[in-house]
């Protein structure tokens, strides 16, 4: 993350830096990587463009803390113990994040930029660990190690193919589908 120069026990340096970077990951979200300018940041924060600049020189700088903020803000649902259950909450709460159109300007953006910058890579893979964290964890509890990275891949694409590319609603009927779809398979593998 970006260091603001200062006192960092400087409430001004705190206050500074919390502003800019809350203005970043809003205007992230809300308008995508391509608009979310340092000038765009300087407006919606209230400070100069020098002090963006100054202390986020390139927009990776910038998006690499507001995206660290977006990662700090995710919560994801309690679980209960119950497989079904759980991935049915956590994969309906995923689908409405996607349907309100803001995850996926945000990684539309990092994906853009992912197959040439490194640091690009980097914000994609964190929000991808951020985003199925509520799944991988309740898979991990009930499945083989084996069977998490493929039944995630199956329950999560289901739902990101079906929001964001179909631009389709994720009612429950679908997701208990695909829930029941790659449990099933899975059980079939057990049993061979």
């Amino acid at each position: 993350m970006a260091k603001l120069s200062g006192d960092p026990g400087d409430p001004r340096v705190a206050r500074t830096r919390r502003d800019v970077i809350r203005a970043s990951a809003a205007s992230l979200l809300e308008e995508g990587w391509g608009a979310t300018t340092h000038a765009e940041v300087a407006r919606r924060a209230g400070y100069s463009k020098a002090t963006i600049y100054a202390h986020w020189p390139t927009p990776v700088d910038l998006m690499r803390d507001a995206i660290a903020q977006i990662c700090e803000d995710t919560t994801h649902p309690p679980t209960s113990g119950n497989l079904r259950e759980d991935l049915h909450v956590a994969l309906s709460a995923l689908a409405l994040t996607l349907s309100e159109g803001r995850y996926d300007r945000l990684m539309a953006g990092v994906i853009e930029r992912a197959g040439h910058d490194e640091g690009a890579r980097d914000l994609r893979d964190r929000l991808y660990e951020t985003a199925t964290t509520g799944v991988r964890g309740i898979l991990a509890a009930h499945l083989r190690p084996d069977d998490v990275g493929p039944c995630l891949a199956m329950l999560v694409g289901a739902v990101l193919v079906r929001a964001t590319y179909e631009g389709e609603a994720v009612p429950p009927a679908f997701i208990t589908d695909i829930i029941d779809r790659a449990l099933d398979r899975i059980e079939l593998e057990t049993e061979r």
